[in-house]
């Protein structure tokens, strides 16, 4: 019940503990992560782009990634899968590309090829989802740590103040520390293609485009049409039958005769919406 109307974030998290564990199983987790000098310089291992974000490699990062898309399943829940599905995609062409050439091409040259190791998981994607989340859900209420023991805590009392989102924050945190510098990289390219995304900053129409609506589980418009009409129909209309209880209902007709006419009216206009 928890992922009701947000299919596509249901898929993202099972899919995620699938694949880690699959990864697992058989063996194949060397495939996921990408080291510069010897994938890319050394073996020419180019698809290493489009796999890196497939699956994690290790437990503690599939749990707290899961957790992070979990909390962060209200943003499908405001856009609507279709739209959530596309920005997905369009995520996930950008950070597949961008990480590894800043590591390749900026990154691992300034740092005397120390740091050349990228590690596997849709890191990047989590955090294009959370910088949407973050712009788009205000706080419920705050609280403030005091830094001292003393007197109840008031305004001037120094301390630390958190939000019922910092939880959320720290758990992704959590995923953006596990494989430092790199899982560091992913989470901030993600953050920011997110936010580019959400400022319409990408080129062509990529924040505009939508994949169809098949992919989501929407029929023909026309169709929904005609289950959105008939399902209003039925809660203006229908009334709960009386013959589960053993209870006659009345005839509408005589129900009719006893109501006055203005009591009619205000039935009529109230059917209609």
């Amino acid at each position: 019940m928890s992922f009701t109307s947000t299919p596509v974030t249901r898929t993202l998290v099972v899919g995620l503990f699938a694949s880690s564990i699959a990864a697992s199983l058989f063996d194949v987790k060397h495939y996921f992560y990408i080291s510069i000098g010897t994938h890319i310089f050394g073996y020419r291992q180019l698809w290493r782009f489009l796999t890196y974000q497939l699956c994690y490699t290790n437990s503690s990062e599939v749990l707290f990634a899961a957790m992070v898309l979990y909390n962060a399943r209200v943003v499908e829940q405001r856009w609507g899968s279709r739209k959530f599905a596309s920005f997905i995609l369009v995520t996930a062409l950008f950070t597949s590309v961008i990480p590894p050439l800043l590591l390749t091409v900026i990154l691992r040259p300034l740092s005397w090829g120390v740091f050349d190791f990228l590690p596997a998981g849709p890191t990047p994607i989590i955090f294009a989802i959370l910088s949407q989340y973050h712009a788009m859900i205000p706080h419920m209420y705050k609280y403030k740590v005091a830094l001292s023991a003393g007197p109840p805590a008031g305004r001037d009392t120094p301390g630390v103040t958190f939000s019922d989102k910092t939880t959320k924050y720290v758990m992704a945190a959590q995923v953006a520390m596990s494989q430092f510098p790199g899982s560091l990289l992913g989470a901030v390219v993600g953050w920011l293609v997110g936010n580019a995304w959400r400022n319409e900053l990408l080129p062509g129409s990529m924040t505009s485009w939508r994949v169809p609506g098949w992919v989501v589980g929407i029929r023909d418009k026309r169709t929904n049409a005609e289950f959105e009409n008939m399902r209003r129909r039925l809660e203006s209309e229908g009334a709960p039958s009386g013959s589960a209880s053993g209870v006659q209902q009345p005839n509408q007709a005589d129900g009719n005769r006893r109501r006055t006419m203005p009591q009619q009216i205000i039935d009529e206009v109230r059917g209609a919406f």
